[in-house]
């Protein structure tokens, strides 16, 4: 008997098996969805796992726990952001020109990512390790600041930036960039790309030579 070809589209495919960090980053993806949307407090496991359509128990193959899976969401998305970040910007601009690009592109980005930076800075403000201690404190920015403060340095050896300490300027520059992305978040009617023009012209004029 010939097979029903209705039946045939219908069959379900079967679904392409992920590799590990294809699957580790499904779940980090799912548990920033699910504190977006239900806030720190109401983020489970249960609707983690549902979110990413993986059973509990495979949560923890790729994390220790809860704690580690948010800290890990946060600590690779930021890792993430930064990759695509240099992979858009020419390293070898002046660097006037770098911290233009730099500014706009983080400001372009966070508008289709608001949820996803929501979730971000709802578990850095709330995650708590063991011992009582806030997971996640400025020394986690140290990484970033030595980046930042490179870049100032080659701003003055090539003379475009006038004397000053670059890891004060480093802390400031990305204290500003995280309140601009507050500020938007809280402000959604905001043209954050002026925003962003106005931020440049202000960090240009303190470093200008």
């Amino acid at each position: 008997m010939p097979s029903d070809p209705v039946r045939s589209e219908r069959r379900p495919r079967s679904r392409r098996r992920l590799g590990e960090d294809e699957r580790r980053a499904q779940i980090v993806r799912a548990a920033l969805a699910v504190v977006a949307r239900h806030g720190y407090a109401g983020a489970s496991t249960t609707l983690i796992a549902a979110e990413a359509e993986v059973s509990k128990g495979l949560l923890w193959h790729y994390f220790a726990d809860k704690n580690d899976l948010l800290k890990q969401a946060v600590v690779t998305t930021a890792t993430r952001i930064t990759d695509e970040l240099i992979a858009e910007l020419d390293v070898t601009a002046p660097p006037p020109e770098l911290i233009r690009r730099s500014i706009h592109w983080i400001a372009a980005w966070s508008l289709g990512h608001r949820d996803e930076l929501r979730a971000m800075d709802q578990i850095s403000r709330s995650q708590r390790g063991a011992d009582g201690l806030p997971d996640f404190t400025l020394a986690d920015y140290e990484p970033t600041y030595a980046s930042q403060e490179q870049l100032f340095r080659r701003g003055q050896q090539l003379g475009y930036f006038r004397p000053f300490d670059t890891r004060v300027m480093a802390v400031t520059y990305q204290g500003a960039i995280d309140m601009m992305l507050s500020y938007a978040d809280s402000h959604p009617d905001i043209d954050i790309e002026q925003y962003a023009d106005a931020l440049t012209d202000i960090i240009l004029a303190a470093v200008t030579a």
